[in-house]
């Protein structure tokens, strides 16, 4: 559809695209600006919520976009511009909203943008908490789990739930991670007329909730103010967390020897790390809390383990770990490329070196972790070709030896580093 060559409206490549925040309160407290911008419009694109917000007096035309929506995005957009075009978002489009999604696709010349409070800048209004004190975590997927990573006492996190009963989901993540006694508000339809905010602890939602989930807002935000029952309970920042912290059978990277290779690896922002025979995942888990945009793929032979795996990504919170089950280098072919690779298990296995190295871009890391004789031979001969650093990690623990204490010493595991050279 274009619009007639005597207005001289530009093409759908060019045509500059207005994008208006509106809150839950409507029409009515958007700015004299906006209004005009939505009223002079030939079309408007939003959702429906939001188009159910705009008077029977603004002739543009409506249209919701597709599905998936980013897929939907640019041909509507160039559809549509010619007459002129108002996109629709909730509150602030560069919080969290659309805005991220038609900058990606549009260049940024074309967006004019009149953002309102969002949702979060209202959570903190109500609640008397500076905005930057807040950690945000994005859980419109239905997944919680995230809040485990960052729950530490003292932290304040706001929640966006897919709706407002999903703080059931939060306050059983709470409790289990021994913080019950965390504050949680469910606060809904925050600038409406309909605005409501129910608070209880994280143990009492569970126990006995003071309102029925059921009837809580769709429209929620869940704060949280974490609190701990036992602070010792809480996971440490820094990687060698206690072995025990874990799902598994007992196969894993202690936690002396896990936190040296964490240092070799030196996860940073946005890395992904290939977890070689995984065996419960422990080291992919910790690349993942190093940062929140850190991911992994943990590959294990073993049903049994990937469960474990998968299980303990849950219970720290970190669910950009995927599990993949089966061997490797076949299980490797296809997987995104890795920035690092940690080989725990097979390390002699035909061809997995020469897929790993070959999969890493240049400066990419790979460390590998061997206690047996005949693969300490294959990782020293790698060593002569590819260059990189040998270590060993030798590891002893005070034991009681009748009345009195004797070091008993675990098997020493020799370490190789390389970087892939640039």
């Amino acid at each position: 559809m274009s619009a007639p060559e005597d207005q001289g409206t530009p093409d759908g490549e060019d045509a500059p695209v207005t994008v208006i925040g509106i809150g839950a309160d409507g029409w009515d407290t958007l700015s004299r600006q906006a209004q005009q911008a939505i009223e002079q419009a030939g079309a408007v694109i939003g959702g429906p919520r939001q188009l159910d917000l705009l008077p029977a007096h603004v002739r543009a035309r409506r249209i919701t976009w597709g599905k998936p929506l980013r897929d939907s995005v640019r041909p509507l957009v160039e559809e549509y511009a010619p007459l002129g075009l108002v996109v629709l978002a909730s509150g602030d489009p560069w919080h969290y909203g659309i805005g991220r999604t038609l900058a990606g696709q549009l260049s940024p010349g074309r967006l004019r943008v009149m953002p309102s409070a969002s949702s979060m800048s209202l959570a903190c209004a109500r609640l008397g908490w500076p905005v930057e004190s807040a950690q945000v975590v994005h859980a419109l997927g239905a997944d919680v789990s995230p809040i485990r990573r960052i729950a530490y006492p003292g932290t304040r996190m706001l929640v966006l739930v897919p709706r407002g009963e999903s703080v059931l989901a939060v306050a059983t993540h709470l409790s289990e991670a021994g913080l019950g006694a965390s504050e949680v508000w469910v606060l809904g339809d925050l600038g409406s007329a309909r605005e409501s905010c129910v608070q209880a602890s994280a143990a009492q939602w569970l126990a006995g909730p003071p309102a029925d989930p059921g009837t809580l807002p769709r429209l929620a935000i869940v704060a949280i103010e974490v609190a701990a029952e036992d602070p010792g309970r809480v996971p440490a920042l820094v990687p060698g967390l206690p072995d025990d912290s874990f799902h598994g059978d007992g196969q894993l990277t202690k936690w002396e020897v896990r936190a040296f290779t964490l240092a070799a690896l030196a996860p940073r922002p946005g890395e992904l790390l290939w977890d070689v025979g995984a065996g419960s995942g422990t080291i992919s888990v910790e690349w993942c809390r190093a940062h929140g945009s850190c991911a992994a793929v943990a590959i294990e032979t073993r049903a049994d383990r990937s469960a474990h795996i998968a299980a303990n990504a849950r219970a720290f919170g970190v669910p950009c770990l995927r599990v993949v089950h089966g061997q490797a280098p076949d299980a490797l072919a296809g997987l995104p490329r890795p920035d690092a690779v940690f080989i725990g298990g097979g390390f002699t296995a035909a061809g997995l070196l020469e897929a790993c190295w070959e999969a890493l871009p240049p400066g990419g890391r790979l460390v590998a972790n061997v206690v047996t004789l005949e693969s300490e031979a294959a990782l020293v001969a790698a060593r002569s070709r590819l260059g990189g650093e040998l270590g060993r990690i030798q590891v002893s623990q005070a034991e009681p030896v009748g009345s009195f204490s004797a070091w008993a010493a675990a098997r020493p595991v020799t370490q190789w580093r390389v970087t892939r050279p640039r």
